[in-house]
């Protein structure tokens, strides 16, 4: 199975749809949304072609394809729009005998880690950052910490992009089609 991962759209029609058109080339089976899906919040500044409206249309047009938690900027009047479950906080995925926490990333985060075991995964975005890392937990176990930046505002000189998950290697590509990072290394 092949999983496209992708978070904080943030409304942007233009970002959202080069994502879906970069989610049919990859042949993906399903795409996980890390949340922050159709505002921009207080912090940051409009996506090019900020339209919420158009954004939710094309997802709701791919809803049965759509794994999704919710981020900070998702609220309950989106699930009311919304045609595919947007309101949890994180969604638990077992993948070659390892479990994967997806979450937005504001409540756990490095920093702050749901409870892990040796060799977990935590994936989330929210910073906007692309990241792949080994973290301890303050008892002392090592995990796996993700991030597939941002899909429409990007920060630290980043890519637009997205992450896949296939035979468990991740992969980090930009929308120009560039891998730029790979878990496990080769």
């Amino acid at each position: 199975m092949k999983i496209m991962i992708a978070s904080d759209i943030h409304g942007s029609a233009y970002y959202c749809r080069k994502m879906l058109e970069a989610y049919k080339e990859e042949k993906a089976d399903k795409l996980l949304l890390l949340g922050d899906i159709l505002y921009h919040g207080p912090r940051n500044d409009l996506p090019k072609d900020y339209q919420p409206k158009e954004v939710l249309a094309m997802l709701n047009e791919v809803k049965e394809e759509i794994l999704c938690v919710r981020g900070n900027c998702d609220t309950e009047v989106d699930q009311m729009v919304l045609e595919f479950p947007v309101l949890a906080d994180y969604a638990i995925l077992y993948v070659d005998g390892k479990m994967i926490f997806a979450t937005h990333g504001h409540h756990f985060h490095p920093a702050n880690p749901p409870m892990l075991k040796e060799g977990d995964i935590l994936l989330n975005g929210h910073t906007h950052v692309p990241k792949c890392e080994i973290c301890t937990t303050k008892e002392g176990k090592s995990f796996l910490y993700m991030n597939p930046g941002s899909v429409s505002i990007p920060k630290e000189n980043s890519a637009h992009g997205y992450m896949t998950l296939e035979d468990g290697t991740f992969l980090w590509k930009s929308f120009e089609g560039e891998v730029y990072d790979q878990y496990p290394k080769k």
